[in-house]
């Protein structure tokens, strides 16, 4: 079964809307106008602070990725990076030591089983006053700034005006591969894309802002996160300033100012031991063979985005 299309997006609903749901979603389109008005009016101090930007992620078992995936996304403009090693038994640390010496990478050690979104809040607590903006991305996804080459440029003009911006994941898959060299790079090897971006993506917080960790609409603050002003409070807005409410996300052109490029399997191998090497999310991964399927079936599309990067990012590569 394909998943459900609009114009730009490839969505997380299958059904057609029932009489029901189109109810409720005119509902929400009054609800969208009410965070527009008040978005109008938003505005908060913009703290200069240690950080402009700065990522946290929790790893487990992600040792061949950890190089390139911190190179890369230093190289478009992260300055720092908060890690959450959960339970990891490979040799993560021969990987991590010389960036934490460096001062690049903080790293925090996380025990806790299924204890992702307390991780993020446990970030947000003790470092919201480093960095103005913190994103929360996995392993597996590279921020590609595409209109700009620095994702502080994109996110500068939100500083004092919004909460939290999203921006849209490519969805990557196998590039028909079955295995790889594991020496090469994840960027470079993987071009083979859906054809529109996914409605899901990751946030970027502006710590300018409070918000609400209790608050229902933040039990996936990575995928939504919501903010508050004055007591209100407020969902994520996209690069181009638009709300993102439920799946009320709306661009006006099929490339955006900068993506989150998800490498969302790898080869199918890689996929295989992805599954078998535990997760920091779900008790019981429920990302079996089907669900693989349901997502490479849409690869009909190229995109090399990443590319514009990788001379750079062979350099770095190679000094390291």
């Amino acid at each position: 079964m394909k998943k459900k299309q609009n114009k730009f997006f490839i969505l997380d609903r299958t059904n057609e809307l029932t009489a029901k749901s189109r109810f409720i979603n005119v509902i929400c389109f009054f609800v969208l106008v009410f965070y527009k008005i008040v978005y109008v009016f938003c505005r908060a101090k913009d703290y200069p602070k240690k950080y402009n930007v700065s990522v946290c992620a929790i790893f487990k078992n992600e040792a061949a990725y950890l190089k390139e995936w911190i190179e890369f996304n230093h190289l478009i403009g992260i300055e720092h990076f908060y890690l959450y090693n959960n339970n990891s038994d490979d040799d993560y640390m021969e990987v991590l030591d010389p960036y934490i010496k460096d001062g690049l990478v903080t790293l925090v050690q996380w025990p806790k089983n299924q204890a992702q979104i307390e991780s993020y809040n446990h970030c947000i607590s003790q470092y919201k006053d480093e960095s103005k903006w913190i994103g929360f991305i996995d392993i597996d996804e590279f921020i590609i700034p595409i209109a700009k080459n620095s994702i502080y440029e994109l996110l500068k003009p939100f500083n004092n005006k919004r909460g939290a911006v999203k921006l849209y994941w490519r969805m990557f898959g196998t590039s028909g591969r079955m295995k790889r060299d594991m020496n090469g790079l994840v960027t470079e090897d993987f071009t083979v894309c859906w054809p529109k971006y996914y409605i899901v993506g990751k946030c970027f917080y502006n710590t300018n802002f409070n918000y609400d960790k209790n608050y229902s609409k933040n039990r996936f603050l990575h995928h939504s996160f919501w903010t508050q002003y004055k007591g209100i409070n407020l969902p994520p807005v996209n690069l181009e300033g638009k709300v993102s409410f439920k799946e009320f996300d709306r661009i006006n052109t099929k490339e955006q100012p900068a993506q989150i490029n998800h490498y969302f399997t790898k080869t199918f191998e890689e996929y295989k031991f992805k599954r078998s090497r535990g997760d920091v999310f779900f008790k019981i991964n429920p990302h079996d063979e089907e669900y693989f399927f349901l997502h490479e079936n849409e690869n009909v599309s190229v995109d090399f985005t990443a590319y514009k990067y990788m001379i750079k990012l062979k350099e770095k590569m190679k000094r390291i």
